[in-house]
C-alpha cells in the first residue's frame, strides 16, 4: 500500500511517499520525500497550475493507493490562509480526479502519531520520522518532513487501516 502525504502550500508544498505493509507488522518505508516549489514572483494562477502539474507527475510516478493531506488549522495571517486554501483546493481536485482516497489530519494528529506528543518540536518530529522509516538522516526541509509525518499518521490511523483492508477483503476472490 502506497500512501502519499502532502503538506500544502503555494510557495512550497511538502511531499512524502511511504509504503505501508500491514502483513509485515505495520512496516513503513520511505519511497520518496521532497517539495514542489513555485517562484515567488509568479502570478498565483501560474503557481497553482505548476503545483497541479508537478503533483500530477508525482501521482503518475508512484500511483498511490491513498493520500493524506494536512488540514487547515488556525492561522494568524488571513493572506497566508487564503493562499494555502487555494493550494489545498488544487491538491484535493488532483487527488479526486485520480480517484485516490483522501484522508485529512491536523499537524497535532501527525505529531502525536509520530512522537506521541502533540506539541513536539520540529527536530523531535524529524528524528522520529528518521527512526520510523529507517532513514540515514533527518528528513529536510520541514515541509517534506511534515508530509512524511502526515503519511505516517494516515498509515497508523485505525479508521484508515480498517477501511482499506476491509475493501481489499471484499475485493478478494
Amino acid at each position: 500500500m502506497i500512501i502519499l502525504g502532502i503538506d500544502p502550500g503555494t510557495a512550497t508544498t511538502g511531499i512524502g511517499i511511504i509504503e505501508f505493509k500491514k502483513a509485515a507488522q505495520n512496516q513503513l518505508s520511505c519511497l520518496f520525500y521532497g517539495t514542489i516549489s513555485t517562484p515567488a514572483g509568479m502570478p498565483a494562477s501560474e503557481r497553482l497550475k505548476l503545483l497541479n502539474k508537478d503533483l500530477g507527475q508525482t501521482i503518475k510516478k508512484y500511483n498511490p493507493d491513498a493520500a493524506a493531506v494536512e488540514s487547515l488549522y488556525f492561522f494568524k495571517n488571513a493572506k497566508t490562509v487564503m493562499a494555502v486554501s487555494q493550494a489545498r483546493g488544487v491538491i484535493l481536485l488532483a487527488l479526486s480526479q485520480k480517484n485516490i482516497p483522501l484522508y485529512e489530519f491536523t499537524p497535532l494528529q501527525a505529531k502525536v502519531a509520530v512522537t506521541g506528543y502533540g506539541r513536539a518540536a520540529k527536530g523531535q518530529v524529524q528524528k522520529m520520522i528518521k527512526n520510523i522509516l529507517r532513514l540515514e538522516k533527518n528528513p529536510k526541509p520541514d515541509d517534506a518532513a511534515d508530509a512524511l509525518a502526515i503519511a505516517i499518521c494516515c498509515a497508523l490511523n485505525q479508521n484508515f487501516t480498517n477501511n482499506v483492508f476491509k475493501k481489499r477483503l471484499r475485493a478478494a476472490p
